[in-house]
């Protein structure tokens, strides 16, 4: 098939390019959140295609489906490519977040639609937004492995959080200098650098926001793996951190609550039995060398990139064979 989609998110969109299609990506000359083409951190097989809104024109009649992420993709779609999604044109809806707001009743921006079909990637988001009519699937996260590298030598805890300082409150933030009481803390991600506007504590070390290969070898040589993330749909750093071998000590919230068995760490909402937990992995590193593998084990089984590949693929196949639909107002 010939794919349309966004890069919006680099670690989802590497593992979705390694498939058997052509991906075309819309690029701009200034890049930014519409044009962004392919990533320049990542090397993406040349099956992923950077085109021009006049390209893409030209190519119109060769898209068999468009993975929309946004819902103002949709007007993009129809101007770009004289095609409309979920009309003339096979689409689905990629929701990468959980809902926000009053959660439960949080309605999707599809959900008064039934002919663009809504992708969930946990099934903890498909429980909780409102989808309405719109048709839904959850295809899990897909991860490409980086390997067993878990050596736990250092006593501290690696961290990864994005934008600690604005998003605060749901990325834990306010949980760490807690965390930092029982075990040191090395916080790496995006925006991470600004962590000390927010919570200062001498446990607490700042990495930064590091390349991918470069921070997962930083994350393996600390004793575990740290998700204090009270809202998220299940963090890609939390699978990558079990497919390193770490053991993981984590808030019992969203996704994660049932993504990491007992005898792979400690998961919980009392944040007592996580530091307990902690103390544990720090006193008996072979409990936690132990842990991680069989949190490797788990991790590589259900969020490997060949299972998500064939899952996508049946929704793909799925969409593109549906009849065009009853136009609607966008």
């Amino acid at each position: 098939m010939t794919v349309l989609h966004w890069h919006v998110h680099g670690s989802w969109s590497t593992a979705f390019v390694q498939g058997r299609h052509r991906y075309l990506l819309p690029t701009l000359p200034e890049r930014g959140p519409w044009g962004g083409g392919r990533p320049a951190a990542w090397t993406w097989p040349d099956t992923a295609v950077e085109c021009s809104p006049e390209r893409l024109a030209d190519l119109a009649d060769e898209i068999d489906v468009v993975v929309l992420q946004r819902p103002e993709e949709i007007d993009l779609v129809a101007r770009w490519t004289g095609r409309v999604p979920g009309v003339d044109l096979p689409a689905v809806f990629l929701e990468h977040n959980t809902p926000r707001g009053d959660a439960p009743a949080t309605r999707h921006p599809m959900a008064e639609r039934d002919d663009i079909p809504v992708v969930h990637v946990t099934h903890f988001n498909a429980l909780m937004w409102d989808t309405g009519r719109a048709p839904v699937h959850v295809v899990e996260h897909g991860v490409i492995d980086p390997g067993h590298r878990y050596t736990g030598e250092l006593e501290r805890a690696a961290v990864v959080v994005n934008e600690p300082v604005r998003r605060h409150r749901v990325t834990g933030t306010d949980l760490l200098a807690g965390f930092a009481d029982t075990i040191g803390l090395d916080v790496f991600g995006i925006g991470s650098e600004r962590l000390p506007e927010a919570v200062t504590h001498p446990g607490i070390r700042v990495v930064g926001d590091l390349p991918q290969s470069r921070m997962h070898a930083e994350m393996a040589s600390r004793r575990l793996y740290l998700h204090p993330i009270r809202w998220t749909s299940l963090g890609l750093a939390l699978i990558e951190a079990m497919m390193l071998g770490m053991p993981v000590v984590g808030l019992a919230t969203a996704e994660a609550a049932v993504s990491v068995p007992e005898d792979a760490g400690v998961v919980a909402t009392d944040l007592a039995v996580l530091h307990e937990a902690i103390r544990t992995y720090l006193a008996d590193p072979g409990l936690a060398r132990a842990h991680g593998a069989r949190a490797r084990e788990i991790a590589t089984r259900k969020f490997g990139v060949s299972r998500f590949l064939d899952d996508w693929d049946a929704v793909l196949a799925e969409v593109a064979e549906r009849a065009p639909a009853t136009p609607v107002p966008l």
